[in-house]
């Protein structure tokens, strides 16, 4: 039998989901170490199989953008420490859950507050 890359929820069948995640009055937002354990804890916890991981810090400020490239699409991160403030991709297809790694990110990070958006990708 084919494996099944795409999800449904009964009614409508999609591609993926892809949670926007933005997190508020964070912290850790500029250490690479923290970054990086929180996206291989986040994928572990979705249930997805991870292919890389690339980071990038900036500087003066020291944020950081990068990606989880995982086989069921990506997580993706770009914080800005000196705002205390991280934008979270979570594009996951099949039956991984995205929602899964809200919590590795919370204890990573310790925001004050956390935005969620869902967006249903590819709806047949």
């Amino acid at each position: 039998m084919k494996k099944e890359f795409c999800s449904t929820n009964g009614y409508v069948k999609y591609a993926g989901i892809h949670l926007i995640v933005e997190l508020w009055k964070a912290s850790s937002l500029s250490s690479l170490p923290k970054i990086k354990k929180a996206l291989q804890e986040s994928v572990k916890a979705c249930g997805a199989t991870l292919l890389k991981i690339d980071l990038h810090k900036f500087n003066p400020q020291g944020g950081i953008s990068g990606v989880a490239i995982i086989a069921e699409s990506h997580i993706s991160i770009h914080s800005w420490p000196e705002y205390k403030y991280a934008a979270i991709d979570i594009f996951v297809c099949g039956d991984v859950d995205p929602y899964k790694a809200i919590p590795v990110l919370k204890k990573q990070f310790k925001p004050a507050k956390v935005q969620i958006m869902e967006i249903k990708r590819g709806v047949f």
